[in-house]
């Protein structure tokens, strides 16, 4: 036991990995870190008038089963390179890995400073989400008189108080030790499934008794064109809502360091957390529930998907959105941890302290500084909302299809990673390239203003968000000695040594 020991650490210690964190994660927190992050159908509510402006339902449902396709394709992409290379951070050490000898280290900064933007506005969206759809219950009640849209600054200013306190929640969870966190996984994965039975059942029996469904020829040919757009980039749009909501089941790599048998548990947490999110059922039963779209936007609320509950189920009867921020906020805490701990954030040595529970304490203090920080955006801005929808998501997917496995992998270092324990076989080059098409037309997306012609009021800002974002990784990257973080034989080491993936974490 000594030897094989020695022989995983010197394997981690060759490509400047030194494992710190605790293990005690199996299988099921490994999938619920994924799950509950990705926890499609909320994002789905959230995003759906965005989705019935942008095409209606008819671009909806077919842009849904195209991107549940490529949604899977990607995460068994994703699971294959997490199962070679299972350490806390993931996505930069794979994509330094994918990169090769010319590339790696350049592609591992990028990818740093991508994903931690990522998911620190991940997790300042969701507060926000939260705030939306408490406010929208003023409208449902008749409560005149106060401020009801985001274009009253008043409106804003609550939202944005409000935000805060549901963030200092969502951190303040996270700071229990790691042994206990796994309840906590739990309890948002119990809260998922019972959302899901309420929606599969409850729902439609509502619907049922009072305005009653749609027809088919509603659902599958009816559309719409509320953003202004050319009629096929609206159609495009509707992307915006479906691949928008399917992103987030990268997590389980990013707590691949606290997992037991990592190579396989947190490989298997990633496609299968992508998995059970495409609920094709589900999706069609909000399809096929909603009300006439007049009647859905006549009261001016920021989530016209209160309004379709509150006419499907009463006044009383109909529930909020549960949304698991906690869950979101250890995947990102545990991100920024590991790059802070290989030295590329500024003031690394303070973030990659652990307190003595075993939790990375900073980091996780870091997380609440970024959010914290983004939602004062909210107070400037009344689109703010969807600049941190667009900026959760696409710098992840600019991470798969331009860096961590998409590009590097397909066409960089096609033939490296052969023996995975979770391997995609000769699927493996196709799926990569089928990922890397679908992740860069996901960005294109995500950039795109959703309110045209464009004005300072309908600017989306993701694209400046990242491109500040890229020239301080370019920065951070010209700055950092190379022998300070992923030297180039850390690399070579990773591309020669054949016994490193099977032996790592096995």
């Amino acid at each position: 036991m000594r030897a094989k020991g020695f022989v995983i650490a010197s394997c981690a210690h060759a490509i400047g990995y030194t494992q710190t964190l605790k293990r005690s994660f199996d299988l099921f927190e490994s999938f619920a870190a994924s799950f509950a992050a990705v926890y499609v159908f909320s994002g789905l509510r959230f995003l759906f008038s965005t989705s019935i402006a942008a095409g209606g339902p008819a671009a909806y449902w077919s842009s849904y089963i195209i991107c549940v396709i490529f949604t899977l394709v990607t995460a068994a992409v994703l699971a294959e390179i997490c199962s070679a290379l299972p350490a806390a951070g993931s996505v930069y050490l794979w994509a330094a890995s994918s990169g090769g000898l010319k590339y790696g280290r350049f592609f591992g900064f990028l990818t740093a400073w991508w994903a931690i933007t990522a998911w620190a506005t991940f997790v300042a969206s969701l507060s926000q989400v939260v705030m939306y759809f408490a406010l929208s219950e003023l409208t449902i009640f008749d409560v005149e008189s106060f401020p009801q849209t985001p274009t009253d600054i008043k409106f804003r200013a609550v939202v944005w108080i409000g935000g805060q306190i549901v963030l200092a929640v969502m951190i303040g969870l996270n700071l229990v030790s790691p042994g206990h966190y796994k309840f906590i996984f739990r309890f948002a994965t119990a809260m998922i499934m019972l959302d899901f039975f309420l929606n599969l059942i409850w729902l439609p029996i509502g619907v049922n008794r009072t305005y009653g469904f749609q027809s088919a020829k509603f659902v599958f040919t009816k559309t719409y064109n509320k953003t202004g757009a050319s009629p096929v980039w609206n159609w495009m749009l509707s992307f915006f809502a479906t691949g928008g909501a399917l992103v987030g089941f990268d997590a389980s790599g990013h707590i691949a360091e606290e997992t037991h048998n990592a190579s396989l548990v947190a490989a298997r947490g990633v496609f299968l957390s992508a998995l059970m999110s495409c609920q094709v059922e589900q999706f069609f039963i909000i399809v096929t529930s909603q009300p006439d779209v007049d009647q859905l936007f006549a009261l001016d609320t920021p989530q016209p998907i209160v309004q379709f509950y509150a006419l499907s189920l009463g006044q009383h009867g109909h529930v909020l959105m549960n949304v698991n921020g906690a869950v979101s906020t250890v995947a990102a805490s545990r991100l920024v941890y590991a790059i802070a701990r290989d030295g590329i954030l500024p003031f690394s040595g303070y973030i990659r302290r652990l307190a003595p529970n075993g939790q990375p304490r900073n980091a996780i203090f870091v997380i609440w500084g970024v959010g914290a920080t983004l939602l004062f955006t909210i107070l400037g801005s009344p689109v703010a909302f969807n600049s941190l929808v667009s900026a959760a998501g696409m710098p992840t997917f600019a991470s798969w299809a331009l860096i961590a496995c998409m590009l590097g992998r397909a066409f960089i270092t096609p033939n490296n990673f052969k023996n995975p324990r979770w391997s995609l076989g000769k699927f493996s080059r196709p799926f990569r390239v089928l990922a890397f098409i679908y992740t860069s037309f996901m960005c294109c997306v995500l950039c795109s203003p959703l309110q045209f012609p464009v004005t300072i009021d309908t600017f989306n800002f993701c694209p400046i968000i990242f491109l500040v974002v890229t020239i301080l990784a370019v920065i951070s990257w010209w700055l950092t000695p190379e022998d300070n973080w992923l030297e180039k034989r850390f690399i070579q080491h990773i591309q020669e040594d054949k016994l490193l993936y099977p032996q790592l974490q096995k």
